[in-house]
């Protein structure tokens, strides 16, 4: 059975950030990052698998998500400053991780693509339904042809106030036509939907706006470690036609997969195919970061 051990970690702000490690330090690490209205049991297969299978992962929860305290400020930046809290407090100087963002994870990954932590401790990182900008104006939530009306409906939902309350099953049809795939099991439905449901409104609302506004482009080009972006086909938050765009921008990106007949939560979705990714990862770049100049030239790092 894997140790698990909490801590509270200060963000540049003053921010509270909590953090979980799981596993045997010492182990190769691994870093989560999830996305908005989501928590650290999002990443709940993943932990179990990876933790089980020999590695240290260390996941997070986002300001105003999960166990960490809302906060005034809601950015780009502050979203960068977390993450390199979060790495500078539990990896050790020089100790390198792979990285995998999903949704605002993985914008979180971009938005801190040139910080020296993420230069210093980063190896390689995997986006999962992510994307770097225009995410309003191209989601598919509203089933209505593109253009001004379909961006304004859409950022009106998403960007509600209103409390999202108990899970019903009406509730539940909602949150899987919105966020995942049409053959999702019953079951992964009911976990992302009490995830969701339990992200406080303030934070919800908060982070809607950040999303709306997002611009990222520039930022990916920085992201200067091996990359993989991950799509589900059917994913109306972060369509897959974005994942070729974060693809090309990205300076080293080893691999574009797209899971077929998966929707925004690749993650619960598609769990083993994800987890794999990770570990592939892990075997690929972890061993040989830790080596000599010329393993890094031949894996191409």
């Amino acid at each position: 059975m894997s140790t698990v051990r909490e801590l509270s970690v200060g963000s540049a702000d003053g921010a509270r950030i909590h953090v979980e490690v799981h596993g045997r330090e010492g182990a190769p690490a691994v870093v989560l990052a999830h996305g908005w209205t989501c928590s650290i049991s999002f990443w709940a297969a993943q932990i179990r698998e990876l933790a089980a299978g020999g590695h240290r992962v260390i996941a997070y929860d986002q300001r105003g998500h999960g166990r960490s305290p809302v906060h005034a400020t809601c950015t780009t930046t502050a979203l960068a400053d977390d993450l390199e809290a979060v790495l500078a407090a539990t990896l050790a100087p020089g100790e390198r991780a792979v990285l995998a963002g999903h949704s605002m994870g993985g914008m979180t990954v971009m938005a801190a693509a040139g910080r020296p932590g993420v230069r210093e401790h980063v190896a390689a990182v995997l986006l999962c339904n992510t994307g770097s900008s225009r995410l309003t104006a191209e989601s598919t939530v509203v089933p209505i042809r593109a253009g001004r009306l379909r961006t304004w409906i859409t950022g009106r939902i998403l960007g509600s106030r209103a409390p999202l309350g108990p899970v019903t099953p009406v509730s539940r049809r909602i949150l899987k036509y919105a966020t995942m795939g049409p053959r999702s099991s019953p079951e992964a439905v009911e976990v992302c939907a009490r995830i969701v449901h339990a992200c406080p409104r303030r934070a919800r609302y908060a982070w809607s706006r950040v999303l709306a506004e997002l611009q990222l482009d520039d930022a990916v080009r920085e992201l200067n470690v091996p990359a993989v972006v991950l799509a589900g086909t059917a994913d109306r938050m972060t369509p897959p036609a974005q994942a070729p765009a974060v693809a090309a921008a990205l300076p080293h990106c080893t691999e574009l997969v797209e899971l077929p007949g998966i929707g925004h939560m690749g993650p619960v979705e598609a769990a083993e195919r994800v987890t794999a990714q990770v570990q592939a990862l892990v075997r690929a770049y972890l061993d040989v970061a830790a080596g000599s100049s010329d393993e890094l030239k031949e894996a191409g790092a």
